[in-house]
């Protein structure tokens, strides 16, 4: 009897004959040293929008953080369990990142929820409802634009979230100190599962567009 999936050991035999293998000495010094990286990546639990793959990132490189929708919620300092922003707490105040990107992707089923729901809970006390209504106002705003397909509206919030994801961001003190001062840099990015495309957002006019390959 295994203790653990099949697939996952099967996985994990081929890492460490592969990458382990050919970076040993790197992930020696990881644990030894530490990790630094310079880059934290907020991103969907979609199992297809894994961030280490779609940016090729090696071991130490990006502090990811995934939730459902790739989404921030406004400071709030209360007594509450707040799991991404004890991430965020770490990433900014102890690895002193200098860069934080929220990625969002196409066919995000959070998203998808929002808007079959106008934005409101699936149902009294459930989780993903609540979570999802970080973005009732977008949500009910886009539900209700009938001159979109389904699809449209899909992406059309997929990245509005991120917008809404970034003004949160600064709503942390010591974020919006840090970038103020020039020591962190708020990014947006939009990824398309099915064509494997990435569009990044432009900062000043919140635009999404595709960054030159060349």
């Amino acid at each position: 009897m295994s203790h653990l999936p099949e697939h996952l050991l099967v996985g994990y035999r081929n890492f460490m004959k592969g990458r382990y293998a050919a970076e040993s000495e790197r992930y020696v010094s990881l644990a030894r040293e530490g990790q630094a990286p310079e880059t934290m990546l907020i991103a969907c639990c979609d199992s297809r929008s894994a961030p280490e793959t779609i940016f090729d990132s090696g071991p130490g490189e990006l502090f990811v953080l995934r939730n459902v929708g790739n989404l921030i919620p406004p400071f709030e300092p209360d007594q509450e369990f707040h799991s991404t922003s004890a991430a965020l707490e770490f990433a900014v105040d102890v690895l002193k990142v200098k860069n934080i990107v929220i990625m969002g992707h196409g066919r995000c089923g959070g998203i998808r929820a929002a808007l079959a729901q106008g934005g409101k809970p699936l149902k009294p006390g459930d989780f993903i409802g609540k979570w999802m209504s970080l973005i009732h106002t977008a949500a009910a705003a886009v539900a209700s634009t009938s001159v979109m397909t389904a699809t449209e509206r899909e992406t059309a919030l997929e990245r509005i979230s991120v917008r809404y994801s970034l003004n949160n961001l600064r709503t942390f003190p010591q974020i919006k100190a840090r970038e103020e001062a020039g020591e962190l840099t708020l990014y947006g990015a939009w990824f398309d599962i099915s064509a494997g495309e990435l569009w990044a957002m432009n900062r000043e006019t919140g635009d999404f567009e595709r960054p030159s390959l060349d």
